[in-house]
C-alpha cells in the first residue's frame, strides 16, 4: 500500500522552530534527510513523494518542510538558517548523523552542513545546487537564469497558470511531469501560506533569498562521500555548477542525466532512488 501524506506527516518543536516533516522507514535504520528546493509551494512531500517509499525500504527517511516553507514556521531572510534548522531537527529526533540529500536550495544547505557541521553528515547528495557567484564559462553573462525568472514570477503571482509555467521550466518531459494537477497542487500550497511568499520576495529584493551560502574554499578540505546529480537540460541551475563542485570536492563523483531538468528525483525517480540507495549503502 502506497504511503500517503497523512500517514507520514509529523511535527516537532526544535529549539528555535516548529518544523513539519514527512517520515517513513524503520526508526533504527540509517537516517536519510531529504531537503527540498526554494520554489513557491515547495515542501518535503511535494519534492520527494516519489522517493520516500522506495528509500524507506532501506533507511529512516525524513523530508522536512524547512522554515519559510510548507507547514513549518515562517521566517524572515535573517532568520532563515536552514543548516542550523537541520541540526536542531536531528537533535530533537535523537539522530546523531544522517545522509543529507538536497535539491537546489536544499543542496546548498547540504553543502553548508557538510562544511560547518561535518560531524552530523555521513553522506552528501545534491541535485542542481548553485555553486555561488564566481565566474563561469558555460553560463557567462550573469543575471537570473530562465528558470529563476519564472520561479520569482510565480512567487509574485502564485496562480495555477504561473505554477504551470514553473513546472514546465523545471522539467524536461513536460507532457509527463508538468501536469495541471501538479500546478494546482503547488498553487494551493503557496496560497495556503502567504507569509512565506512575502518573506521570500522581501529577501529576494534585498540581495537574494538565500541568506547564507557554503564556502567554496571549505569544500576543498571536506572528505565526506559526495554524489552530485544534475540534469543536463536544467534551465534553472546549469550543470556547470556541479562541475565546479566536482573540481572542489575530492571525495566526489558526478552523474549527469540526459533528458532531465531541475527535478532529477522526479523525472528519473527510479534511477535516482537506486543511485541514492547504492551510494549511501556502499560508501
Amino acid at each position: 500500500m502506497a504511503l500517503t501524506y497523512d500517514d507520514t506527516s509529523r511535527s516537532v518543536k526544535t529549539a528555535d522552530w516548529n518544523i513539519h516533516y514527512n517520515e517513513a522507514g524503520p526508526q533504527d535504520a540509517p537516517a536519510v534527510v531529504l531537503l527540498h528546493g526554494s520554489g513557491p509551494g515547495a515542501t518535503g512531500w511535494s519534492n520527494f513523494k516519489t522517493n520516500l517509499e522506495p528509500l524507506s525500504a532501506h533507511f529512516r527517511v525524513i523530508a522536512p518542510d524547512m522554515p519559510g516553507w510548507g507547514e513549518s514556521d515562517p521566517v524572515t531572510k535573517e532568520q532563515r538558517d536552514h543548516a542550523k534548522a537541520a541540526v536542531q531537527l536531528l537533535d530533537t529526533l535523537g539522530i546523531e548523523k544522517a545522509a543529507f540529500v538536497g535539491n537546489s536550495m536544499g543542496g546548498i544547505t547540504t553543502l553548508r552542513l557538510a562544511t560547518e557541521y561535518p560531524e552530523r553528515v555521513s553522506h552528501v547528495v545534491t541535485m542542481g545546487p548553485g555553486s555561488g557567484p564566481q565566474p563561469k564559462l558555460l553560463t557567462a553573462g550573469g543575471g537570473l537564469s530562465e528558470g529563476m525568472k519564472v520561479l520569482v514570477a510565480a512567487y509574485r503571482d502564485p496562480s495555477a497558470e504561473s505554477m504551470k509555467r514553473l513546472t514546465e521550466v523545471m522539467t524536461f518531459d513536460n507532457a509527463r511531469f508538468a501536469t495541471d494537477e501538479l500546478a494546482a497542487e503547488r498553487a494551493a500550497g503557496a496560497a495556503g501560506h502567504p507569509e512565506h511568499l512575502s518573506n521570500y520576495l522581501d529577501g529576494f529584493a534585498r540581495g537574494g533569498a538565500i541568506a547564507q551560502w557554503f564556502s567554496l574554499d571549505a569544500l576543498q578540505s571536506m572528505d565526506i562521500p559526495t554524489l552530485l546529480i544534475h540534469g543536463r537540460d536544467d534551465r534553472v541551475v546549469h550543470f556547470e555548477n556541479s562541475l565546479i563542485l566536482l573540481a572542489r570536492i575530492r571525495n566526489s563523483r558526478l552523474v549527469l542525466l540526459n533528458q532531465c531538468g531541475h527535478w532529477a528525483q522526479v523525472e528519473h525517480a527510479d534511477e535516482f532512488n537506486r543511485l541514492v540507495t547504492g551510494f549511501v549503502t556502499h560508501n
